[in-house]
């Protein structure tokens, strides 16, 4: 198993080509199931939950061919489960469930997995989907839906889960009637979503809204261009935060500001110099990092993708600064890591208080999940001497060439293999 060792201290330097956003990409992929033929990806990140959902299309019968543009076959399925070898790695798997029921007429999901970062239920997906005529059964840890004929439905969803919105739509463009998704996330991804539905020939009105008005249609056919996947607005945060807390100056290239407006409001607050481009954003800090509070929120409030690297940023302020998260009930699983590094970090329930520090020193941490990982990277970025960060396939999920990028920016970076000295 890999490590990552970073010699910190550098502040760090230059440009940074931010790549497709992994969450856009998992939905997307599970999208070509509605429409069946050959579908053609452009931007498609190389990360290890993008190589699961390939394989797991490959399990249901929808083979792909690999390159800079990715070629899927969905012209048939074979088989309509998501399987707990796959699932378990990945909770978006359970993405499966609205598109096979649309194309199959039944669907059988494990349960998902995923970072530990909380329960995550999947009542909403399945209140949705139940909505459009679909019924299902629990047994053996799998979720076994079955539906004769979607119909439209209106529905209010409790809460805007992203990957519960995007199921139910997914299902919803080849329901009978019109549907109305009330309470939706708003998120980005989920407005990417509904604008490749529609180039499959849906009829999508106001995906990245809280409202969504799907009107159903017959079929579906792939588009005849390839599909470019969005930036990834998290990937594009990681790294003006990295800029950050170094004291650096980095630019995101291939970025949009318009997606991130509540962190790059943080980062201007914490003393950072902001510019946005029309596909760039540039971040650089060269006075004291200021306190912030924060409180995680949906879209488009403060994303909980980006509390933990923050949360990293925060302890080096000069002044206490406060973190409320308000979308999961376990993700401070990365303070403990922190305070090896020499963080002082308060925990309330949901809240945080971050006593600012004057500087961090480099220890051996474990990666707990994917985003918990990115915090103790700009952590070693920022510490004196070396850390070692353990279980880094984390990363591997959510970043791509993630050493590489930031080693072009003048991070002093590599990967090593955990038991052996680095």
């Amino acid at each position: 198993m890999d490590k990552l060792i970073i010699e910190g201290g550098e502040p760090l330097r230059g440009t940074v080509p931010i790549s497709g956003a992994k969450n856009a990409a998992l939905p997307l992929l599970m999208a070509t199931i509605v429409a069946p033929g050959e579908h053609r990806l452009a931007n498609l990140p190389e990360l290890a939950d993008v190589e699961s959902m390939l394989s797991l299309l490959g399990r249901i019968g929808c083979p792909s061919l690999i390159g800079p543009i990715v070629r899927i076959d969905t012209s048939r399925v074979a088989w309509c489960e998501a399987p707990y070898d796959l699932v378990r790695k990945m909770r978006a798997s359970v993405l499966a469930l609205g598109p096979l029921l649309a194309r199959c007429g039944e669907a059988h999901v494990s349960l998902p997995g995923g970072c530990a970062i909380g329960v995550r239920p999947i009542d909403q997906h399945l209140k949705g989907l139940e909505a459009l005529g679909c019924t299902f059964r629990m047994e053996n840890g799998y979720v076994h839906g079955k539906v004769d004929q979607l119909r439209g439905a209106e529905m209010r969803l409790d809460m805007p889960t992203v990957t519960g919105t995007e199921n139910i739509l997914m299902a919803a463009v080849l329901a009978d009637g019109h549907t109305v998704i009330d309470n939706a996330a708003a998120e980005p991804e989920v407005e990417e979503l509904g604008a490749f539905l529609n180039a499959l020939g849906a009829k999508v009105e106001g995906a990245g809204t809280p409202t969504i008005r799907i009107q159903g249609v017959t079929s579906l056919a792939p588009p005849t261009r390839p599909w470019s996947i969005l930036p990834d607005r998290i990937e594009t945060g990681t790294y003006l935060v990295a800029a950050a807390i170094t004291g650096g100056d980095i630019t995101c290239e291939n970025a949009r500001a318009g997606d991130l407006v509540a962190v790059l409001n943080i980062l201007e607050q914490a003393g950072c110099t902001v510019e946005r481009g029309e596909d760039s954003i540039r971040v650089a800090r060269t006075g004291p990092i200021l306190p912030v509070d924060i409180t995680t929120a949906p879209h488009p409030g403060f994303p909980t993708d980006m509390q933990a690297q923050l949360m990293a940023l925060l302890s080096l302020a000069g002044g206490d600064s406060r973190i409320r998260e308000t979308i999961f009930e376990n993700r401070f699983m990365h303070v403990a890591e922190l305070l090896r590094l020499g963080a002082r970090i308060d925990i309330n329930l949901n809240l945080a208080t971050v006593h600012g520090v004057r500087g961090l020193q480099g220890a051996t941490v474990m990666a707990t999940d994917l985003r918990a990982s990115a915090s103790l990277v700009l952590a070693g970025l920022a510490a004196q001497g070396r850390t070692e960060i353990l279980r880094i396939y984390h990363l591997d999920r959510g970043y791509e060439k993630l050493a590489e990028k930031l080693s072009a920016v003048g991070a002093r970076v590599r990967r090593g293999e955990e038991g052996r000295p680095g």
